[in-house]
């Protein structure tokens, strides 16, 4: 019995697989106490908990850093280099303001501590850490009382111990985040700003885990990471940073697992919310990345390589003062939430759009557990026609265009713009409202293959289950690629593979189902970004380099290669296998059709629909978690995993 749970900010979604079949399950999440909506749905769906495996993705941490809703933290650092958080890289976010609006320091000046043990660029010590030192550092932290400390000095990637030293004195109730265990890459700014995070929402995390643990005693409790592996609850407290991308790489596991149903290795994957829409690039494997953001910080630890834009289901439509048609990034939320919910909500939205248009059925969304107020949706896109000047039906097609646009937009950013010709890849869609969309964005792509996996709205849960338990470990190597030593470089390598062997034995992983995977950060002599390269040895390091720097910008340099980071990723080679075979009827007729922007369309019901059945568009296809519409000039086939395969005809 495994559990696969996706703590959002509106719904927390459920997936079992009981041995036999796949069962899900929604209910409405509880952000004060996001443990309680995951024990009601335990407690809803009748799962006894005794041997339970529960894996899930939570936006405890993400929300509490946009939020701004940490708890109290200090931050320690060598002396002259209090202000490391609040200057940062000097990169303004509006270029050409010249009076840019003040923005709060991460950190409050009367929170850095200054210190000792300066560390050179060698790694030798040139300022002592003196016990007096270490005194004084014991006195102020408990003098300010925070709830976490965060210790960042210059070079500790190459030399940990004053920071080992400054971690000893701090009392043992106070969570502590050290940056060269954490992150021990060079970048003082970047490793500085992931160990502030990681004390800022680490109590949160940990207390929230502690809790859920309490709640299911006799359940083993994971965590999905922002890398697409997962951890045990025991370790992820300690490192919160690592969940900033929880619930989006659960989407991005799902879909890598699918496109191996599917027997496809190349994907664009779109992930539709109520309030955002999440894109990303599979090519054979899951791409990571170091240089994420999450709201204005950046987020050097390994995540999934993933463009979020504010357009979904609940992205509000308006006129604005050129009398231009604008769509999102605004969103209608959960409450009140688009106007055809019927909860009070006034603004026209994507979702009022599509049920006007007749691609959403009143009386059958949600699998019919809820109802949509038509005549609000009506009213509320009527306002935007009125001031357009045209009907309503023009209205509610001009804000799908417009979604779609910025959506097809995202797609190219992860795509054509770092070189990738998206003809070549299958386009998957998930997220409740994703199947609406997939033909359309895949026409503007040029692509002419999609897929719209089964539970698509329930899919980052449905990724818990499939997400192998790993772990990314890095360290900072800095030297010319003519001058490095094999047998020094085979021995870090080997360091880093038997830490991450360590912690995958002891969350029960047998050492031959261990899968190591080697790669470098590379880069011309002279640059500041680098490029992660496989492993593949000495001998063809540079002939891989220059492949990849030419693939991603069109040209190579006659510069030195200077080797920046050695990267090692240790994951469980299996996880839990099962099929998500669609078990439908031998063949099965449309229910009535329905009126949409092109006339009649047959409705079907995907849980009845069989393997190998064709749908040639346009049509309607429903489910319990989403809709789909197979447009004009498409077709879809059933596979025997149950994912509806799309075809330009």
């Amino acid at each position: 019995m495994i559990l696969g749970v996706d703590t959002g900010g509106t719904f927390t979604d459920f997936v079992l697989w009981d041995g036999e079949k796949l069962h899900i399950h929604k209910v409405l999440s509880t952000p004060s106490s996001p443990e309680q909506a995951i024990l009601q749905g335990i407690d809803e769906m009748g799962i006894d908990v005794h041997g339970l495996t529960i894996i899930h993705g939570s936006t405890v941490a993400t929300n509490a850093v946009l939020e701004g809703k940490g708890v109290h933290t200090l931050f320690i650092t060598n002396r002259g280099f209090a202000d490391m958080l609040t200057i940062g890289r000097q990169a303004r976010e509006e270029l050409y303001n010249l009076q840019p609006k003040p923005v709060a320091p991460p950190v409050s000046r009367e929170d850095c501590l200054e210190t000792g043990g300066r560390i050179d660029a060698s790694g030798e010590i040139i300022e002592r850490l003196t016990q007096k030192e270490l005194n004084r550092l014991r006195d102020e932290i408990e003098q300010r009382n925070p709830d976490s400390v965060a210790i960042n000095l210059l070079f500790s990637f190459l030399n940990p111990d004053p920071e080992i030293q400054i971690e000893s004195v701090v009392p043992k109730d106070i969570f502590v985040s050290r940056s060269s265990s954490l992150l021990p890459e060079y970048k003082e700014y970047e490793r500085g700003i992931a160990t502030w995070l990681n004390s800022y929402v680490g109590p949160l995390v940990e207390g929230y885990l502690g809790r859920l643990e309490q709640g299911v005693e006799d359940a083993q409790v994971s965590v999905m990471q922002s890398s697409g592996n997962t951890i045990s609850a025991d370790s992820a407290g300690a490192q919160a940073v690592h969940m900033l991308l929880s619930g989006p790489a659960g989407g991005l596991a799902a879909a890598h697992y699918i496109g191996k149903q599917i027997r496809k290795s190349q994907l664009l994957t779109f992930d539709m919310g109520g309030t955002s829409t999440d894109v990303a690039l599979v090519d054979g494997d899951i791409r990571l990345t170091s240089e994420g953001k999450i709201g204005r910080y950046p987020v050097a630890v390994p995540m999934v390589d993933m463009h979020t834009i504010g357009a979904g289901g609940g992205s509000i439509a308006r006129v604005d003062e050129g009398g231009m048609l604008q769509v999102g990034p605004e969103s209608a939320g959960a409450s009140p939430g688009p106007s055809c919910y019927g909860n009070g909500g006034e603004d026209a939205t994507v979702t009022d759009a599509n049920l006007l248009l007749g691609r959403l059925l009143p009386d059958a969304f949600l699998g019919g557990g809820m109802s949509l107020d038509m005549k609000a949706a009506e009213r509320a896109v009527g306002r935007i026609a009125e001031s357009l000047n045209c009907s309503v039906k023009e209205a509610a097609e001009g804000i799908v265009q417009i979604a779609n646009e910025h959506m097809s937009h995202a797609l190219r950013v992860i795509s054509v713009q770092r070189g990738v010709d998206p003809r070549e890849f299958t386009l998957v869609s998930f997220g409740g409202a994703g199947g609406l969309h997939v033909c359309a964005l895949a026409e503007s792509l040029g692509m002419s293959r999609a897929a719209i996996p089964l539970y698509g709205g329930v899919l980052s849960a449905l990724g818990m289950l499939v997400a192998p338990r790993g772990r990314v470990l890095s360290q900072s190597i800095i030297m010319l690629a003519t001058d490095l030593d094999e047998i020094s470089l085979e021995q870090s390598f080997s360091q880093l593979e038997k830490r991450g062997r360590q912690a995958l034995s002891a969350e029960g992983v047998e050492k031959e189902n261990i899968e190591l995977i080697r790669s470098v950060d590379l880069r011309y002599k002279g640059q500041s970004f680098t490029l992660n390269v496989a492993w593949r040895g000495y001998s063809l390091l540079e002939e891989m380099f220059h492949q990849a720097h030419y693939e991603r910008y069109g040209h190579n340099f006659d510069f030195p290669i200077e080797l920046v980071n050695i990267r090692v990723k240790v994951r469980e080679q299996s996880s839990p296998q099962f099929s998500l075979h669609n078990s439908g009827q031998e063949s099965h007729s449309p229910v009535q059709p329905v009126s949409s922007e092109v006339g009649e369309v047959p409705v079907f019901q995907r849980e009845l629909l069989s393997v190998g059945e064709v749908v040639e568009g346009p049509a309607i296809i429903t489910e319990k978690v989403s809709t789909s519409l197979i447009a004009t000039g498409w077709r879809c086939e059933v596979d025997v995993s149950g994912v509806l395969l799309l075809s330009s005809i």
